[in-house]
């Protein structure tokens, strides 16, 4: 027997500019760690206060990081849109 039921799936936890906004949080995140990593020193008994304390790595970095870390907590607080998040089966 045929019943004409309609299931309905329930609405997803995150939508897809979710996915798109963690995603570009990520990426802010990962520039910030890599900016902050620097490179190696060519001669290891000398020390460079220039390549430690550069405003790359002592401001611009950390503040990359924080700015990712604000993008990810948006995109999970944010509600997916409404138009097409239940379906029918």
């Amino acid at each position: 027997m045929i019943s004409n039921k309609k299931q309905t799936i329930p609405n997803p936890l995150f939508g897809k500019e979710n996915f798109i906004w963690m995603l570009v949080g990520l990426v802010v995140m990962a520039v910030g760690f890599f900016l902050m990593a620097g490179g190696k020193s060519p001669d290891p008994t000398k020390f460079n206060d220039d390549e430690i304390y550069s405003f790359t790595r002592i401001t611009l970095a950390p503040f990359l990081i924080i700015i990712g870390f604000i993008i990810e907590i948006f995109a999970i607080m944010k509600k997916p849109k409404e138009g097409n998040s239940v379906k029918s089966i």
